[in-house]
């Protein structure tokens, strides 16, 4: 499936950027900035295809691995790493957010190919999305973002339930995943500049 390998080397390539800024601001050493964006970026999907059954793609494909590496090197080329308040820059910001929509979308199409139930598809998109992140963190001594931000895995959840929908009434192709993909990437900007967070007990 064509959608699913552009959706996997976006969220690649985006989340392994995310992985390289939250290592620098660790102020981690080589070694420890390519395990953080090799977790972050391949984390979720290694989890999600155990969980679906499948030969994990990261180690079944070079193209993962490669993306991760060249990310890293164009990174320290152009000295991404000297930004200050990395997580507050636009840069970090866009590369999270389209990391965490294009692996929600990843995760559920996946879910979907294996007939998941839609509780399955919803969960496969939150896993595959945020799972990299979650075990960098606890890795790094870090809350999750997940448990943090605004909307985070909400978004993810919604991008696995409009999926799951699609499917049930035969919606695919480029035109519908691409209006998803908008329609995440839309509402992770909005939620996070607006401040928007679900509500809170006590």
């Amino acid at each position: 499936m064509v959608e699913l390998e552009v959706a996997e080397i976006i969220g690649t390539i985006a989340f392994a950027l995310s992985g390289f800024y939250v290592a620098v601001k660790e102020k981690l050493d080589l070694l420890g900035i390519f395990i953080a964006s090799f977790l972050t970026a391949l984390g979720g999907g290694l989890v999600r295809d155990m969980l679906a059954s499948r030969s994990p793609y990261t180690f079944t494909h070079l193209m993962p691995s490669i993306l991760v590496i060249a990310v890293i090197g164009l990174s320290v080329l152009f000295q991404l790493h000297k930004k200050d308040e990395i997580e507050k820059t636009f840069y970090f910001i866009i590369s999270d957010t389209l990391g965490l929509v294009s692996f929600s979308i990843s995760g559920a199409l996946i879910a979907l190919q294996v007939e998941f139930n839609f509780f399955g598809v919803v969960l496969m998109a939150l896993i595959t999305a945020v799972g990299g992140g979650v075990i960098r963190d606890i890795l790094l001594n870090r809350v999750p973002l997940l448990l943090t931000s605004e909307f985070y895995g909400t978004v993810s959840l919604l991008v696995g339930a409009i999926l799951f929908v699609f499917a049930k009434f035969d919606i695919s192709g480029y035109v519908p995943l691409m209006a998803v993909f908008a329609f995440g990437v839309a509402l992770r900007l909005l939620a996070y500049y607006k401040q928007w967070h679900l509500p809170k007990i006590g």
